[in-house]
């Protein structure tokens, strides 16, 4: 006889609709006489390497917090996407579980005519360690035509502490600096990619003594939005807002949109866009 699930029993209801998802066949599991569809208690406690006994009080809102590891080989016996280890984390520990760094390479198509509607601000898709991998025209025309640059050179730090041009278009560079450096080092902080960047740093660091300064600092900074004054060398002084967007299904990403501030802005970025090829 199968005992009810718990009142409120959010975690274990999300379990065994997962399980029952499963095809228990495709996953080497006898097909015949099962009463219920998907995948047993004790299969996906098999395939998690948990007592069975324990799986079923969990499901059953009677077993008390699991672990984050646990959790984690729930997660891939379930054979859970990235969202819905999320949601596993969320309703079994109360927070999301330790990030985990993929890098996964360009951007969609998609993604790419998003950043070609705009066709007057400059905008920019970038990873979490500051690599540039997608722009449209606008950006290519005000920020720096990332399309002349090696794949290896479109980082934003690399651009910041060895490009003239984009040095010599910041009215304040030791100031833009520090913030670039800031937010970067929280930011692969925050998606888990620390350890993917320090040959990156060390190799910054070698080649920069003001790098290797700012970087001893430890500062950090957010990186949602602002204003920034570019000195452009055929456009003059060009000010825009600029906001940070998180790409949707992939952490992995961020979309920055430069906007024109005033007429006198957008008429100066049509000019530019007017004099550029393509």
């Amino acid at each position: 006889m199968s005992v009810p699930l718990a009142k409120d029993n959010a975690l274990g209801e999300f379990l065994r609709d997962r399980r029952e998802k499963l095809d228990a066949a495709a996953l080497g599991f006898p097909s015949v006489r099962r009463r219920t569809p998907g995948l047993r208690r004790e299969e996906v406690a098999q395939r998690a390497n948990v007592s069975a006994t324990w799986y079923t009080w969990l499901e059953q809102g009677r077993g008390g917090a699991p672990s984050a590891d646990v959790l984690d080989r729930i997660a891939r016996a379930l054979m859970l996407t990235d969202v819905e280890r999320e949601h596993l984390f969320l309703l079994g520990l109360g927070r999301p579980p330790e990030v985990r760094y993929q890098a996964m390479g360009d951007v969609t198509p998609r993604l790419q005519r998003v950043l070609d509607a705009f066709e007057l601000c400059p905008a920019i898709v970038r990873t979490a360690t500051w690599d540039v991998v997608a722009w449209n025209r606008a950006a290519a025309a005000v920020l720096t035509d990332y399309g002349e640059l090696m794949a290896a050179d479109r980082n934003i730090l690399r651009l910041m502490f060895s490009h003239s041009r984009v040095r010599e278009r910041q009215l304040d560079w030791e100031s833009v600096a520090r913030f670039v450096v800031a937010s970067f080092r929280a930011d692969v902080a925050r998606a888990g990619a620390s350890r993917e960047i320090e040959s990156f740093v060390a190799e910054m660091r070698s080649q920069s003594a003001e790098f290797d300064a700012m970087w001893r600092n430890h500062d950090v900074s957010g990186h949602g939005g602002g204003t920034k004054v570019f000195r452009h060398a055929d456009g003059g002084l060009l000010t825009m807002e600029y906001s940070a967007f998180t790409v949707d299904g992939r952490p992995d990403l961020s979309m920055i949109v430069y906007n024109p501030v005033a007429p006198e802005d957008t008429a100066r970025i049509r000019a530019l866009l007017a004099a550029s090829p393509g």
